[in-house]
């Protein structure tokens, strides 16, 4: 059994929802893609050194990870839930800007995204649900790799908007999953019942230890919107900033996450 699987039951997420929702997204990307001007994709974002276009040219790389790994072989066995991917995805940075970089040396950057869209489409037309393909963190089902997908296009969507100023929309679908996910690793991270997450409309999970809580309102508990938490479990910004803006509520002497969070670089 994978080894997050080990700690809590594992959400079930639709296959064929999933898809839809990486499909929808990435269709929101590339409206929003297509109507930037060459100063817009020389601007800086939030990611390190990586300028606009390179964010895109990540976007394509992410999602064309679907495509490229079912080319493979399928492997003989699953390894790995989307809940492992997060912990894998920072010791292999060197090699995902190498990659990234490559992708955004194209002019076209409206064509690679095309391309990659034609690429998932027709790549996931042809695989159910529950066939084993590579990823980072080890073999998985498709389906939990669709997931991850959601996480990549919705958080890299809060980010191309951040650095072009522009409204950007978002699949439902895409951002529930991608916070459904974070939350649930959260809880795998910091195992407990003391303190509950509240992300509505989409989330509440449990975590900390120490007493747990059963019935009436809860003694520790922390809530926040969808973007903001995507934001925390990320590392786009901090508790302490956060907290400032009131964009989260933290009530009970458990219910300081600051320690907790990221759960993913």
């Amino acid at each position: 059994m994978p080894p997050a699987a080990r700690k809590q039951r594992v959400r079930q997420y639709d296959a064929e929802r999933t898809r839809a929702a990486v499909a929808a997204q990435l269709a929101h990307v590339r409206d929003a893609v297509q109507e930037l001007t060459p100063e817009q994709l020389a601007l800086p974002t939030r990611l390190a050194d990586w300028t606009v276009r390179e964010l895109v040219a990540h976007i394509a790389l992410a999602v064309g990870s679907v495509d490229r790994g079912l080319r493979l072989p399928a492997p003989p066995q699953v390894e790995a839930t989307a809940l492992d991917w997060p912990a894998a995805t920072a010791p292999l940075a060197a090699g995902i800007d190498a990659g990234t970089r490559a992708l955004a040396a194209e002019d076209d950057l409206g064509a690679l995204l095309a391309r990659t869209a034609e690429a998932f489409d027709r790549a996931v037309a042809a695989h159910p649900g529950d066939r084993p393909v590579a990823a980072r963190p080890g073999a998985m089902r498709l389906g939990d790799h669709l997931v991850t997908r959601c996480v990549e296009l919705v958080v890299h969507t809060d980010d191309l908007a951040a650095a072009t100023g522009r409204e950007i929309r978002y699949d439902r679908q895409a951002l529930a999953t991608a916070t459904r996910l974070l939350a649930d690793v959260l809880a795998v991270r910091a195992p407990g019942g003391s303190v509950e997450v509240r992300v509505p409309p989409f989330a509440v999970v449990q975590c900390v230890e120490g007493p747990r809580h059963t019935r009436g309102t809860p003694p520790n508990v922390v809530e926040t919107d969808p973007l903001t938490w995507l934001r925390l479990a990320t590392g786009r910004t901090s508790w302490a900033e956060e907290l400032a803006a009131a964009h989260l509520s933290a009530s009970g002497d458990r219910a300081d996450l600051g320690d907790l969070l990221p759960v993913m670089r």
